[in-house]
């Protein structure tokens, strides 16, 4: 395992780190899934212990992911441990069987208390905004509460997570205030639409998490147009079998890739964001052994050709699938 230096922070962070969203389990709110379908969590445990002895050290939740279970499984495994890094976010909240957001100052200072409990924590490493919108950000209690929070040693550090499509205003407001350490943000072979932050990030001394590396699976290769899932798994309405074939169609020219670099789909896929230096770590879903093993192994740096290459096709032939993905939600 590589490890790079989170922004102008202390924090050292493994190349990959723990996605820890699916551990939760399927948690509904209502009669929508906020899950990756069931998980079984001896196995979800046994993954956190395989991801330490690959040397990952960067675990990423939300007080959201099985509505508090993710944080309590790794609070019962790895709260103890000072040298694990643990960042989860706040925000994000279900309320009369409907998810909804409160960005109050008093939720989120309520909220990381709560987290810092579940987590067996007496400090978050590093505190989130989970996908906080202008509006929130403009009103100002959520900045003043993740500041109050710095000031009083219950977070190290903060940052915000931007939205899935349209990351570039939330991130233009901190960089213009200077505020905060980092952003976490969607960067994969499809969705290049934060390519444009990654340099300014790095030279304003931002921390940067990658998230969505996989396409929510869909860069493994494992996924045909008849792949289906089960209710409680949030991937039954986004990844539709329109939105696999479509996918797969385009991402044909950057599967070719796989020979040259003698590797298979999800290598190419983390190896791709990995060769852009201002990414500080890839936090990859985990919830299985098998899967640590996959994603901490056979990684590499494109050569520069090829990554102008996916670019290339990032700015002409995804844009019509992100589209078309974006319109499932």
């Amino acid at each position: 395992m590589q490890y790079r230096k989170f922004g102008h922070t202390d924090l050292q962070v493994s190349e990959i780190g723990f996605g820890a969203w699916a551990i939760g389990g399927g948690a509904m709110i209502g009669q929508t899934a906020i899950g990756w379908g069931d998980a079984d969590d001896n196995e979800s445990i046994k993954a956190i212990y395989a991801a330490l002895d690959a040397g990952i050290n960067f675990f990423d939740t939300a007080d959201i992911y099985g509505l508090g279970h993710s944080e309590s499984l790794l609070g019962k495994t790895i709260g103890d441990k000072k040298d694990m890094i643990i960042a989860t976010k706040g925000g994000n909240v279900s309320r009369n069987e409907q998810f909804t957001f409160d960005y109050s100052k008093q939720h989120i200072l309520s909220a990381c208390e709560a987290s810092l409990k579940r987590l067996n924590r007496e400090a978050i490493d590093y505190y989130q905004l989970h996908t906080a919108r202008m509006p929130h950000l403009q009103n100002g209690e959520c900045i003043e509460a993740m500041q109050q929070l710095e000031k009083e040693g219950k977070i190290r550090y903060w940052g915000i997570s931007l939205n899935t499509f349209d990351p570039l205003p939330e991130a233009e407001f901190f960089l213009e205030r200077n505020i905060g350490n980092g952003f976490q943000l969607v960067l994969n072979l499809i969705n290049q639409r934060a390519l444009p932050l990654l340099k300014k990030s790095g030279d304003n001394g931002y921390g940067v998490i990658v998230r969505m590396a996989l396409q929510f699976g869909l860069l493994t290769g494992k996924f045909d147009d008849g792949a289906t899932f089960s209710a409680n798994d949030h991937r039954a309405n986004r990844l539709t079998k329109e939105v696999i074939g479509t996918s797969n169609n385009a991402l044909a020219p950057v599967w070719d890739l796989c020979k040259k670099y003698q590797c298979n789909k999800t290598q190419l896929a983390l190896s791709y964001i990995l060769s852009y230096k201002d990414v500080s770590t890839i936090i990859a879903g985990i919830r299985t052994t098998e899967q640590v093993k996959l994603n901490t192994t056979g990684l590499f740096i494109l050569d520069e050709a090829d990554m102008k290459m996916i670019e290339a096709l990032g700015s002409t032939t995804m844009p019509a699938v992100m589209d078309f993905i974006q319109q499932q939600g």
